[in-house]
């Protein structure tokens, strides 16, 4: 029996527990909250913050772990790669390369140097600064912490007088009081966050998603809805998939899960966006084994594990799949869920979180979630006539 430190306890870490149980390992979660749901899954809890790298270590030294994971959270992807360093535990790449990949400006400078597509950013860590050399005739920028996931502390700016509010904003939500102001890439049709994997360096399982956002939640930069295939041309995706391996191999990663954004711009140009060596959030790991059958949380325990991680291919899409992150665009109390008839017979799953009577938050944050509905489709018509406005077909009754 193998035992396995996973960070954080997130309710998106349940299904890695149990997976990992049922191969025949103990699983130890750790963070500093022993509420979080996933702790009640585990075998053993230990109230360590993830972010204290040193302290991660003397726990990791201490239990005689034989692996080490971060999936879908994000602030203890570098520990994973320190620890993993220090003790000799395999690990998606090097305690440098993964701190490219998880820092936002370190990665845009990597992606500049090397001649990637990649859209006009400076990083701050000074408001004055980045007021006194912001060019109004960039705008529209996007502003963020260059270290926080889940949409947190992100802003579209598109009026220079509103630039002061958004750096605030995104520094509230860094622990090194860092922001990033990016130019801000349009569009062409839907953007992609996804789940990939790579074997021994190698990009074995590259996915595509079409992500969806709510222009009334109120963070609209929030992943609402997803769904597979990805309608990002397919000249794009190929060329996408030689760049992320061309990225793969610079950074000399090795074997990992990996959560992958890429957008095709108006501009007809393919970018890569983020790059994280985890597990993404809102289940899109699972989604994955719905739509391809390829279960890559298995496969991430087995890299974590340096175990031989089972064959992977090139995803082959069983249909047309959509999955909608249940949410309440008010703070309230929850009374119920409601779906429409004409779409009951595509629910595969209704995941929710909450029961009558308990207090939800409005949707500010990926982490405001109460639920997943999940989809599928016989086409790529019939998905997108519900998808493009899915607010007619499913109600949170929040009161």
């Amino acid at each position: 029996m193998k035992k396995l430190l996973l960070l954080g306890g997130l309710r998106y870490l349940i299904p890695v527990i149990k997976t990992a149980k049922r191969m025949g390992h103990y699983v130890i979660t750790c963070d500093y909250l022993p509420d979080n749901i996933a702790h009640k899954y585990s075998d053993e809890y230990h109230n360590v913050s993830i972010i204290d790298k040193e302290a991660v270590l003397k726990l990791a030294q201490s239990l005689k772990i034989d692996g080490i994971m971060s999936f879908a959270v994000d602030p203890g992807v570098t520990t994973v790669a320190y620890v993993s360093e220090q003790i000799g535990l395999s690990c998606a790449g090097s305690y440098e390369s993964v701190q490219i990949l998880q820092n936002k400006g370190l990665f845009r400078k990597f992606l500049e140097k090397h001649n990637f597509n990649v859209p006009k950013s400076n990083s701050y860590t000074s408001i004055q600064q980045a007021l006194d050399e912001f060019d109004a005739d960039d705008l529209p920028v996007i502003v963020k912490p260059v270290d926080a996931a889940g949409s947190k502390g992100v802003t579209k700016v598109t009026r220079q007088q509103d630039l002061e509010d958004a750096i605030a904003y995104a520094i509230g939500f860094s622990s090194t009081k860092t922001f990033i102001i990016e130019e801000f890439i349009e569009s062409k049709g839907f953007s992609s966050d996804t789940d990939c994997f790579s074997i021994d360096g190698e990009l074995s399982f590259v996915s595509f998603s079409s992500q969806r956002f709510d222009p009334n939640s109120p963070n609209p930069y929030t992943p609402s809805a997803y769904s597979w295939p990805s309608n990002i041309s397919t000249e794009n995706q190929e060329y996408l998939k030689t760049e992320l391996q061309r990225l793969i191999s610079l950074l000399d990663m090795r074997s990992s899960i990996y959560n992958i954004e890429v957008r095709e711009g108006i501009d007809n140009k393919a970018y890569i966006m983020e790059v994280s060596p985890r597990g993404g959030g809102n289940r899109l790991s699972e989604m994955l084994y719905y739509a391809t059958g390829s279960d890559l949380i298995k496969c991430a325990i087995q890299a974590a594990l340096g175990e031989k991680i089972d064959r992977l291919s090139q995803p082959n899409y069983n249909g047309n799949w959509g999955e909608i992150i249940l949410y309440s665009n008010k703070s309230g109390i929850y009374r119920e869920l409601k779906i429409a008839d004409e779409i009951v017979k595509n629910v595969v799953e209704v995941d929710l979180w909450v029961e009558k009577g308990d207090k939800v938050k409005a949707f500010t944050a990926a982490n405001e979630a109460i639920g997943t509905l999940v989809l599928k489709f016989e086409s790529q018509d019939s998905l997108e006539a519900i998808l493009s406005d899915y607010s007619q077909y499913i109600e949170v009754v929040v009161e």
